[in-house]
């Protein structure tokens, strides 16, 4: 989760992100949800960016849209929560 929610650097945010994001299994798909939730505003921006860049970019992580409909039913809120705001990402190529 450090990676996710770097406060320092924001490229490993965006890069970790988008690793997660084209490996796209529910395990991986969780860990950036749980930081969805619990990010701030410019940590959250850069999370969207590297699963946009998944998501256009080269190997897409096609399996990340199957992924955030299983989190959706969740059990942890946290999770719900997160992958709801990576799905509302749809328009600008999210899950």
């Amino acid at each position: 989760m450090g990676l996710l929610l770097d406060v320092e650097d924001t490229a490993v945010t965006r890069r970790t992100a988008e690793a997660l994001a084209r490996v796209g299994t529910v395990a991986a798909m969780r860990l950036v949800a749980l930081a969805v939730a619990e990010a701030d505003d410019n940590q959250a921006d850069w999370l969207q960016t590297g699963v946009h860049d998944a998501r256009v970019g080269p190997g897409r992580g096609s399996d990340a849209a199957a992924a955030c409909g299983t989190l959706a039913r969740d059990p942890e809120e946290a999770v719900r929560r997160g992958a709801a705001n990576i799905s509302a990402w749809a328009d600008d190529t999210g899950c």
